[in-house]
C-alpha cells in the first residue's frame, strides 16, 4: 500500500435525487497512468470533482497519501499534490507563458511584490522538466492549443503535482501533437508523477494506459490492467453493446454519370493550390491531413466562407461560383463546423429554435407569423429521427450532451434537405456510443443519395465512414486512397510523414 497515492472506496453521489455515482472505488498508484473512460453521463466529471475536493461524496471514503479525509477541500487536494487540467486549461490569455506558469506560486507564498526574474526562472525550470522550449514572453492567447496544454502541465508541476488529472486533453490536438503529449506523460511517469487520463478516444486510451476504470451510468463496470482490453472490448464495456465498425459500402455510379460536385484547379493563395476532385451523390469522401495542410480551408472555400480565388467549381453539371455562404446554401450545400459550441449552435436558445433556424421561412404563415406549435412539431420530428435525447424540445441546447448537441446541428441542416454536407470533425468530443450513432446517420444519409465531405483527424473515423479518402499536404491534394484497401497504420503514416 505504500505506493498508493489516491484511494476512493465505495463512493456515491446524488444530485437532486439522481445518482451520479454509486459505490465506485478507484486506486491510483504513484507514477501510474490510469485512464477513466465512459460515455457522457457515466459519472466521470463527478468523480474528478470529488478527487479535486470540489464535490463532497454522500458516501464513501477518500484516502490521499495515506491520510483519511472525512471532508476534502480543494486546498487540501492541492496540498496533497493533486492538480486538475480541465478542457479549457484555465489559463489567462492576456498573460505571458511565464506568468501563467509561475505567478500562482508567488501568490501562494503571500508575496507583496513580484520577483520577475524568479518568475522566469520557475517557468523555465518547469518547462525544462518536460523537455519543452517555449517563448516565455509570448501571450498565451497567441500560442497553439498543444502548447497551452504543456503550459498547464508545467504550472501543475510548479505546485509539486503528484497526480495530474487531464480531462479530454487531446480533443483539439493533431496526431503529432498527441504523440508529443504522450511523451511528456511518460516523462512524468519516470519522475513518479501519476496521471488520470480522461478521454473518449479509445485508440489513445489503449496506447497510453497502464490501468483502466470504466464507468457506465454512475457504476463501475470494470477496473483492470489495460493489457486486458482491445478497442472492441473497451467499447462494449463502455456502452453495453457491440459497436458496428463496418465500413461504408458505396455503389459506384455508371460510367458517364455527372458528379454532384466537380472541382478543378481550385486555389486560395496561402491555403491551398491546384486542387481537383469529384464527389458523387451517395458518396462519403474524407479529407485527411495535418493542421495547416489546407483541408479545413478547402471545406470553408466550398462553403463560401473563404472563397477560392481561381479554378472552377461545377455543381450538378453546371459551372457555379461560390463567393458567399448564401451561394453555397442556395446550391444545397450545408456545413457542420468543428466547434459546434461557438459556430454551430445558439447555446442559450431552445433545441427547437436551433433546429428550425435554417427553415423558419418555410414555417411562416400568411401574416408573416409562426405558430409555436408548428415549430415544436417540426423540431420534434428531427428529435425523433436523430434520436436526440432530451426531456423537452424547449430546453436550452446547452443542457444536452456533446453527442446530442452534434445531432441538433445535423438536424438543423437536414431540415433544409441539402444535397451535400461538409462535416468538419463530425464527432469531436463525442463519446463512443454517440459517435457510432452519428456514423450510422452519416451512412444512412449517403445511402439516400446525399454527398458527404468529411474533414477529420480521426483515422478510424475516416476509414469506417468514407468510401475514399483525399490526402492533403502543404495545400495540395497529393493522393487518393481507398478505405477498403488502406489500414489505419498506413493512413496515419501517410498523413504524418513529411
Amino acid at each position: 500500500m505504500t505506493d498508493v497515492l489516491v484511494q476512493l472506496s465505495n463512493v456515491s453521489k446524488a444530485f437532486a435525487g439522481v445518482k451520479a455515482l454509486q459505490d465506485v472505488s478507484l486506486t491510483i498508484r504513484k507514477g501510474e497512468i490510469h485512464c477513466l473512460v465512459g460515455e457522457n453521463g457515466s459519472g466521470k466529471s463527478t468523480l474528478i470533482k470529488i478527487i479535486a475536493g470540489v464535490v463532497a461524496p454522500d458516501e464513501g471514503q477518500i484516502v490521499i497519501n495515506g491520510k483519511l479525509f472525512p471532508v476534502l477541500h480543494p486546498i487540501d487536494a492541492i496540498h496533497e499534490g493533486i492538480q486538475i487540467i480541465y478542457q479549457d486549461f484555465s489559463l489567462f490569455p492576456n498573460l505571458t507563458v511565464a506568468e501563467n506558469i509561475a505567478l500562482s506560486s508567488q501568490l501562494a507564498q503571500g508575496r507583496r511584490f513580484v520577483d520577475w526574474g524568479e518568475v522566469r526562472q520557475i517557468a523555465r525550470q518547469a518547462l525544462d522538466r518536460i523537455h519543452v522550449k517555449l517563448d516565455l514572453d509570448a501571450p498565451v492567447e497567441q500560442v497553439s492549443v498543444a502548447n497551452k496544454q504543456l503550459i498547464a502541465i508545467s504550472r501543475a508541476l510548479v505546485h509539486n503535482a503528484r497526480l495530474i488529472v487531464m480531462d479530454e486533453p487531446t480533443t483539439a490536438l493533431t496526431r503529432r501533437e498527441v504523440r508529443s503529449l504522450f511523451a511528456v506523460i511518460k516523462k512524468l511517469q519516470q519522475d513518479g508523477v501519476a496521471t488520470l487520463f480522461v478521454s473518449h478516444k479509445l485508440n489513445e486510451v489503449l496506447e497510453i494506459a497502464d490501468r483502466m476504470l470504466i464507468l457506465r451510468n454512475g457504476r463501475t463496470v470494470i477496473d483492470a490492467d489495460a493489457r486486458e482490453f482491445d478497442q472492441a472490448r473497451l467499447a462494449y464495456y463502455m456502452t453495453g453493446r457491440q459497436i458496428d465498425e463496418s465500413g461504408y459500402e458505396y455503389r459506384r455510379p455508371p460510367n458517364g454519370q455527372t458528379p454532384l460536385l466537380r472541382v478543378e484547379h481550385l486555389a486560395l493563395p496561402g491555403s491551398f493550390v491546384d486542387v481537383s476532385f469529384e464527389l458523387y451523390p451517395g458518396e462519403i469522401v474524407g479529407l485527411a491531413g495535418l493542421l495547416g495542410s489546407g483541408r479545413t480551408e478547402l471545406g470553408l472555400a466550398l462553403y463560401g466562407i473563404h472563397p477560392a480565388r481561381s479554378g472552377t467549381i461545377a455543381f450538378e453539371g453546371k459551372r457555379v461560383r461560390i463567393d458567399s455562404v448564401q451561394d453555397a446554401v442556395k446550391l444545397g450545400i450545408g456545413y457542420v463546423p468543428e466547434d459546434r459550441l461557438t459556430e454551430g449552435l445558439f447555446l442559450p436558445q431552445s433545441i427547437t429554435r436551433n433546429i428550425v433556424v435554417r427553415t423558419i421561412d418555410h414555417l411562416v404563415g400568411a401574416l408573416g407569423l409562426t405558430k409555436p406549435r408548428d415549430l415544436v412539431q417540426h423540431a420534434q420530428f428531427w428529435i425523433n429521427a436523430l434520436n436526440i435525447k432530451t426531456r423537452s424540445p424547449e430546453l436550452p441546447v446547452q443542457t444536452l450532451s456533446g453527442g446530442n448537441q452534434q445531432r441538433v446541428v445535423l438536424a438543423k441542416w437536414l431540415a433544409s434537405s441539402p444535397k451535400m454536407l461538409i462535416l468538419n470533425g463530425p464527432t469531436v468530443g463525442v463519446d463512443i456510443g454517440s459517435k457510432s450513432e452519428i456514423h450510422a446517420i452519416m451512412k444512412r444519409l449517403a445511402s439516400q443519395g446525399m454527398a458527404l465531405l468529411v474533414i477529420s483527424d480521426d483515422m478510424p473515423e475516416l476509414l469506417h465512414t468514407c468510401n475514399r479518402i483525399l490526402l492533403m499536404k502543404r495545400g495540395r491534394l497529393v493522393e487518393q486512397l481507398s478505405s477498403q484497401s488502406t489500414s489505419e497504420d498506413e493512413l496515419t503514416r501517410k498523413v504524418t510523414e513529411d
